[in-house]
């Protein structure tokens, strides 16, 4: 289902075209977001989305959900990471899965400069796992107009999902990230000599070898495994206190189930889980036609809807 996903023909006939936005998340670097506005925009809640590993704005389940929002009356803005989507020259750095305070500022801006009156955030995979991060470090000081966080498949726990990214059984999966995420390397190299060489990229064949050799270093921590700790929001989501939703199949064959059983995440009122048995990795095609048939971007809709205090939620 991993792979239907992302293979199935689609058309989002509500997608409008969007607004081009750079967002500054720390001196020097900024972020790409295209933004769908409703007319009006104050008058509308508001949906930011984030991708997964090597993804884009132009991922299938980012215009799907983005189409849903639009048909609903929502303000959708779709946030590349740091150097996806072909904007590697607006950042001399590379991207991790720790970057939470990327999306905080975000939200912020959102919140404090267009004043939006409701915003909520929703990620996939690693996107997931940033936007989950980033409502445990908000705690109980998130902005009020921040009205519920989604996490889809989220690689919340990387100390326990990252080895399952890299064993035999997902090769494929390994080969495809690891090729992207030398290639998008490569570019950065290119244009930003001086800080990232050439040397050693032969000696990178798993996500935990690149992350050894490129992301660990270039953001000063120990090792992979360094990492992984202490960029996994599983360390912070007892803390989170906005309304949160969390989707994941117990078939993802990245994410194990186990790290969606710890009490971090099951004792916290303010998450709710809910777990298919089977859904693959942020694919979650169902047999019903319609709406339904991208049974996550569905959720997603209805969750927002159930937490907007706006009249449009009637829409």
């Amino acid at each position: 289902m991993t792979l239907v996903a992302s293979r199935l023909p689609r058309k989002f006939p509500h997608l409008t075209p969007p607004v081009e936005r750079l967002f500054e998340v720390e001196p020097g670097s900024q972020i790409l977001g295209l933004c769908h506005w409703q007319p009006e925009p104050r008058r509308h809640p508001t949906l930011v989305l984030v991708h997964g590993l090597e993804g884009s704005t132009e991922s299938l389940y980012m215009l799907g959900t983005a189409n849903k929002a639009l048909a609903r009356g929502y303000n959708v803005i779709r946030l590349n990471q740091r150097n996806c989507g072909g904007t590697e020259r607006l950042t001399p750095t590379l991207y991790n899965s720790g970057l939470s305070s990327d999306f905080r500022a975000v939200v912020l801006e959102l919140a404090t400069r267009d004043l939006l009156p409701e915003i909520f955030i929703s990620g996939w995979s690693m996107g997931g796992n940033l936007v989950l991060k980033m409502a445990g470090e908000f705690g109980e000081n998130f902005p009020p107009a921040l009205r519920g966080v989604i996490g889809v498949c989220p690689s919340f726990d990387m100390e326990v999902s990252a080895p399952v990214c890299d064993a035999k059984e997902n090769a494929f999966y390994r080969w495809h990230f690891v090729r992207n995420l030398k290639k998008r390397y490569r570019i950065k190299a290119r244009l930003f000599p001086e800080r990232y060489k050439f040397n050693g990229l032969d000696r990178i064949h798993s996500i935990g070898d690149f992350d050894n050799f490129i992301t660990a270093p270039n953001f000063g921590y120990r090792d992979a495994n360094d990492y992984y700790h202490h960029a996994s929001a599983i360390r912070v989501v007892a803390q989170i206190r906005v309304p949160t939703l969390v989707l994941i199949a117990q078939d993802d064959p990245l994410i194990p189930f186990v790290s969606f059983q710890k009490p971090e995440l099951t004792g916290n009122p303010h998450i709710t889980v809910v777990a298919t048995a089977a859904g693959g990795h942020c694919g979650f095609v169902s047999r019903h036609d319609g709406d339904e048939r991208f049974w996550a971007e569905a959720r997603i809709l209805e969750f927002c809807l159930q937490n907007s205090g706006l009249e449009m939620k009637n829409l």
